[in-house]
């Protein structure tokens, strides 16, 4: 019988012995397919500045700090804010601050068909609008769909600009970037950061009342 009772228990702990490494194996199974998952699933929701970066080049800024790839920033101090009557020589094109006329241009989401003043046009970034301008080159098809979202957007507006660098390029207070085209995701994210966003001078200042097409 002890033999027997011992042979017994001897298979018992084989069996238990088993068993627990079946188990072990397949938690450790489990545990690397789930950090597999989630590390693929984290590179699959990159976030879109991340993308932007990737698409077109970080130009030396870090995407993941909220600036934008290939955007120009102008130092705030250095852009005056007087109201003047006469004409001002800017030294960038399309200008994104200085001294401006005391009226500005109609924001509300105006596509304008001709050429604005400068002067106008300043005075509308100052109360936070984006201006969105292109020349002769830019497709129609680019057009329509930038004209689209600047009609649903309060605080922006829509020009030709004829002698600017490039074919379209956005403009706020201080901060200028040109973009390949009406689909590049870096217009969605300008929009997003500067309506309204934390270079406006003069945040909730009027969009209406002022100066509209001629």
């Amino acid at each position: 019988m002890r033999s027997a009772d011992r042979t017994r228990d001897h298979r018992n702990r084989v069996v238990a012995i088993s068993l627990s490494a079946v188990v072990v194996a397949g938690l450790v199974a489990f545990g690397t397919y789930t950090l597999l998952d989630r590390s693929e699933a984290s590179a699959d929701q990159k976030s879109p500045d991340a993308k932007v970066s990737e698409q077109h080049g970080s130009d030396g800024k870090d995407a993941a700090d909220g600036t934008i790839a290939g955007e120009k920033t102008w130092d705030a101090k250095k852009l005056t804010r007087n109201h003047v009557t006469e004409t001002v020589t800017y030294p960038m094109k399309p200008p994104v601050g200085g001294d401006h006329n005391p009226v500005w241009m109609n924001c509300d989401g105006e596509v304008y068909k001709t050429a604005i003043p400068d002067v106008n046009a300043v005075h509308s970034l100052e109360h936070g609008s984006v201006w969105v301008t292109y020349t002769d080159n830019a497709p129609a098809a680019d057009l329509d769909k930038l004209a689209e979202r600047v009609e649903k957007t309060p605080y922006s507006l829509m020009s030709p600009y004829k002698d600017q660098a490039g074919t379209i390029m956005l403009s706020a207070w201080g901060k200028q970037v040109t973009v390949d085209g009406a689909d590049d995701p870096r217009v969605a994210q300008f929009f997003s950061t500067y309506v309204q966003g934390p270079q406006t001078p003069e945040p909730g200042a009027a969009c209406t009342g002022g100066r509209g097409a001629e």
